[in-house]
């Protein structure tokens, strides 16, 4: 056994210790990592690819023969890189990330079995996999092949290749015995600690197709024409039209699918805002709940009893509130791209952003980042290319999400009441303005090395989406957000509760003490001078940016409670715009209005929510999501200083 089967498992890792280690790896849509999802169950977890923004999935397949430590390399149509996703499952195939597979389990779509042949020819010239590496070949989409009259089965292909070859149907598991069978072998895996391998000789078949002799591309494809011959008609579609081709006949074009797309989009929308807010706010309200419930158990002074209830429990409350809205949009992403509708709507809005240097497939997490920018983040994995994703990632935060309406309101109605809507208005067009001129600003500066391609997309047929296979998707993703991104949340919470809580003056007792005279008054009046020159010198508002960083929504209560003010039930007239209008006029040197708006373009620019940072965090890591949150804040601190300098002078 290599030694990385001894390796111990990472962080979160379930594998056991010895399990042999198997790769899959296969064309993008092939049924890869509905398999993978398939096969692992809730036993898996999402990382990092070392020194790379490429999410690998790792897990434990749990087999009749024993254990598996199952690894989902990135999808690829070769092991010749042209980006980090391809360097990262080639270098998974073939054990240059330092991990030699024990077995590489080639995952092949029927429908579109020649790009694959590629893929796996590549795979078996000689040099390419270490000594002791198995191929096995898992043949999926076969009853979407059967339906375009591929009359090609596993056995057949097993004779042509020489290699074990079995049949499978990710979405419902059919076939996974029969893999595992062909994956361990015999007995030779049956101990997940045995040192011991299956010889090459144990191959269930004859080499009847020798493999390339080498995996230059000439070789590769007269390899590819040599079985292709072999099998005959029986890997050949027939030329028919399909059920598949008549929808994309009509939802391709422009003016129908554009239509739709608006229409799956607003459904999108309307799901990540409308119908989860109820069960947010039930969320909400049970933590509320439970924090009172517990409150009066909590042993020794009051203080502690407000950190754990008002820092520790509410943090986890607010990651918990977010659960909700991130299963039902993991799970419409998930029900779209299973289907193969996703694929689609990259090509109905390729054209919209091809100026910008991106493809279609960008558009989807920016239509979101409009309903809430944390799942919005998280669509970023639908795009192929890790420069591409981290790009939109970047521009994401910028999409102005329904949390922050309530600040634009209130500001609005505080300085230009009769105006307020236009104000709003401005607002989101603003937004649209800062995405596209952010995304082209990187794409000319930071990302010049993101080449420029076409969008060339095999679509795949139309699927019923697998009701397990969205389920474990929902799973996995909720459960790598609360484990990554929830620790930044808490962590957030317990600081701020902090500075809340700790007074700076000898009158008051800790977690009894006014606003004005706490930690967190203290360094808002810090801040407050930064802000002067958007006209924003004041320590109300300044404390009120800072607790933006843990939501939008709480900057309204942020001001009533440093005004010391019941906070208003809407945003109309009311004592908190009289008090927010009087502080603007002074800090600003009588230019409210001015001051105002500035106001609404640095709460519409700056870092929208700590759920957001953590969200950045999990899918690029620490550095990028600072970084990120750095430049947001110095992008909106500039913004808002020449709004209010231009204004002040009109």
């Amino acid at each position: 056994m290599t030694s990385s089967c001894h390796e111990a498992p990472g962080p979160g890792t379930t594998a056991v210790i010895g399990a042999p280690v198997v790769v899959l790896l296969g064309n993008p849509n092939a049924g890869k990592s509905t398999l993978f999802n398939s096969a692992t169950g809730a036993r898996q977890h999402v990382v990092n690819a070392p020194g790379t923004t490429v999410e690998v999935a790792e897990g434990t397949w749990r087999t009749a023969h024993g254990h598996v430590r199952l690894v989902d390399a990135p999808g690829t149509y070769s092991l010749v890189a042209r980006s980090p996703d391809e360097a990262v499952a080639a270098r998974a195939a073939t054990g240059a990330d330092g991990t030699v597979p024990d077995v590489l389990v080639v995952v092949a779509d029927a429908t579109t079995l020649p790009r694959s042949l590629v893929l796996l020819g590549q795979v078996l010239a000689p040099g390419t996999l270490g000594e002791r590496t198995r191929v096995v070949v898992a043949l999926t989409m076969l009853d979407t092949a059967r339906a375009q009259g591929v009359t090609l089965d596993a056995p057949t292909l097993s004779e042509a290749l020489g290699l074990p070859v079995v049949g499978v149907d990710p979405r419902s598991g059919a076939g996974l015995g029969m893999l595992a069978d062909a994956v361990l072998g015999d007995a030779a895996f049956s101990d997940a600690g045995s040192d011991d391998l299956p010889d090459d000789d144990a191959a269930p078949a004859a080499v009847r197709t020798p493999p390339p002799a080498s995996d230059d591309a000439p070789d590769v494809f007269a390899w590819v024409g040599t079985v292709l011959e072999v099998l005959g008609d029986r890997a050949t579609p027939r030329v028919r039209t399909t059920l598949s081709d008549r929808v994309d006949a009509a939802l391709l074009r422009p003016w129908v699918g554009l239509p739709v797309f608006g229409l799956v989009m607003w459904a999108l929308l309307w799901l990540a805002t409308t119908a989860t807010a109820p069960v947010m706010d039930g969320v909400g309200r049970l933590v509320t709940w439970l924090g009172e419930l517990v409150r009066p158990l909590v042993p020794g002074p009051a203080w502690v009893g407000g950190l754990v209830i008002d820092g520790v429990l509410q943090g986890v409350g607010t990651v918990l509130s977010f659960l909700p809205l991130l299963a039902i949009v993991f799970g419409a992403i998930a029900v779209l791209e299973d289907s193969g509708y996703l694929a689609r709507v990259a090509v109905v809005t390729d054209r919209a952003v091809r100026r910008l240097g991106l493809d279609g497939r960008a558009v989807l997490p920016l239509i979101l980042g409009f309903g809430c920018n944390v799942p919005a983040l998280t669509a970023t994995r639908t795009l192929p290319d890790a420069r591409a994703r981290l790009l939109v990632g970047l521009v994401v935060p910028m999409t102005t999400c329904p949390a922050r309406l309530t600040v634009y309101l209130l500001v609005a109605t505080a300085v230009v009441p009769e105006h307020a809507a236009t104000v709003v208005a401005a607002a989101y067009l603003t937004s649209v303005v800062l995405v596209v001129g952010g995304a082209w600003l990187l794409r000319s500066t930071l990302f010049r090395d993101l080449v420029p391609e076409g969008l060339v997309l095999a679509l795949p047929a139309y699927h019923r989406p697998g009701l397990r296979s969205t389920a474990q998707s929902i799973a996995t993703r909720c459960g790598s957000f609360v484990r990554r991104a929830g620790t930044v949340i808490v962590a957030t919470l317990i600081v701020l509760w902090v500075l809340l809580a700790v007074p700076t003056t000898g009158d008051h007792a800790i977690a009894d003490v006014p606003v004005a005279d706490s930690a967190y008054g203290a360094v808002a009046h810090g801040l407050a001078p930064a802000l002067a020159p958007a006209g924003l010198d004041d320590w109300h508002v300044a404390g009120a940016l800072v607790t933006g960083i843990v939501a939008k929504e709480v900057v309204v209560g942020a001001l009533a409670q440093a005004y010391a003010i019941d906070e208003p039930a809407d945003a109309g007239p009311s004592t908190l715009t009289e008090h927010l209008r009087a502080s603007l006029e002074v800090s600003s040197g009588g230019a409210a209005i001015a001051a105002g708006l500035a106001l609404v373009v640095l709460v519409l620019a700056y870092t929208p929510c700590v759920a957001t940072i953590g969200e950045q965090r999990r899918l690029f890591g620490t550095r990028v999501a600072v970084l990120a949150a750095l430049g947001q804040l110095a992008v909106a601190w500039t913004l808002a200083v020449v709004v209010f300098q231009v204004g002040r002078l009109l």
